[in-house]
């Protein structure tokens, strides 16, 4: 769909004439319930590279403010479809996100500068020296901040740098510059910021950080390291919270864990919360646990000062990016089924936003 096709969309009154008859914007509203507790959102990602953007039963729901204060670009700011070939830079697909969202006056969280993955080639079969890859870095983060601006909330710097284990993942970026890549990429990016006076908030990224462990340790302490490199800046830790019916941390590990980053004097942040059943359909005991597991996080960044916004990682199963057939049967994770009528899961968010018990858990 063309740019000003969203945002005319967004912009369209009423939009809900051709509303499927089951579908539901109806109370209660996530984000204006998170607003009224004090939270700045509660968000969901959206790709503009997908179908969902010409569905307007699907568009209805995300311009709703009411439902959702916030979006993430799922896929459009990384570095594969920003800068294709070097110096050669690509921004339409990411500003089509910034305008739907400036549209029905949400912020946008812009994901993400630095990552192991949708690389493009040039970068991955580039043959660098530790001088060149970092200029190529320096050059990405630096373009891509200048030319989003203000309509960039945050920005998600490095995403994923950790294993498992906490050591750092295997990409080009460790093999050519080495661990300091990171609080580096944090240095170029508050430089930029700072280039045009800026007042966008820096962000790590990553999953299974979310309760105890090796890689959370070890992301205590990258944290660390990026507050004391000279000249970087960081300002919260994305929790990203992929998590299924078969696993999921309990809301006492996760504020547990929340608290070692706030500690550090940074903010935290439910970045793409999900939580698909382990077959499809989900059974009436596995929807119970989603929705479980939905508000021991949500009940968690509640509780929390510093957790300042939840995003689910989409809100439709039809468009989430765990389909059964490309995970083992895994599905149905999101807070609307594909027509588009609410999970109890949703029912369990709000629970949780107002600290009320779960009745669907």
């Amino acid at each position: 769909m063309a740019l000003a096709a969203l945002v005319a969309a967004a912009n369209a009154s009423p939009v809900s004439t051709t509303l499927k008859a089951r579908q539901d914007i109806s109370a209660p509203y996530l984000n204006s319930e998170a607003q009224a507790k004090g939270k700045l959102w509660f968000g969901t990602a959206v790709d503009t590279t997908s179908a969902e953007v010409d569905n307007s039963d699907y568009m209805t729901i995300f311009n709703d403010t009411n439902i959702f204060g916030q979006t993430t670009p799922g896929n459009t700011m990384k570095w594969m479809y920003t800068e294709p070939e070097q110096n050669v830079f690509t921004f339409a697909e990411g500003e089509e996100t910034i305008a739907l969202a400036e549209a029905t006056g949400k912020k946008v969280r812009c994901h993400n500068l630095v990552w192991s993955e949708e690389l493009p080639s040039w970068v991955t079969d580039g043959s660098w020296t530790n001088e060149t890859l970092l200029a190529a870095m320096k050059t990405h983060i630096t373009r891509e901040i200048e030319y989003y601006g203000e309509g960039c909330y945050s920005w998600d710097v490095v995403n994923e740098a950790l294993d498992s284990n906490g050591s750092f993942t295997e990409n080009v970026f460790l093999e050519h510059i080495g661990e300091a890549y990171v609080p580096l990429a944090f240095q170029y990016a508050y430089e930029a910021v700072e280039s045009f006076c800026g007042d966008i908030k820096l962000f790590y990224n990553d999953y299974s950080i979310e309760y105890a462990g090796d890689k959370h340790t070890a992301a205590v302490a990258l944290v660390q390291t990026i507050q004391n490199w000279d000249g970087a800046q960081i300002d919260g830790v994305g929790f990203e919270s992929h998590f299924s019916t078969s696993f999921a941390p309990t809301q006492a590990e996760i504020e547990a864990a929340m608290a070692d980053f706030t500690a550090l004097g940074v903010d935290v942040q439910i970045t793409e919360l999900d939580v698909p059943c382990t077959s499809v359909p989900c059974s009436a005991d596995a929807l119970a646990t989603q929705a479980q597991v939905y508000y021991d996080v949500v009940a968690a960044c509640m509780a929390t000062d510093d957790c300042t916004g939840m995003t689910v990682w989409d809100f439709d199963d039809e468009y989430s990016w765990i389909q059964p057939a490309e995970y083992d049967g895994e599905g149905d994770g999101d807070l609307f089924y594909s027509n588009l009528t609410r999970h109890p899961a949703y029912t369990a968010v709000s629970e949780a936003i107002e600290g009320s018990d779960c009745s669907v858990c």
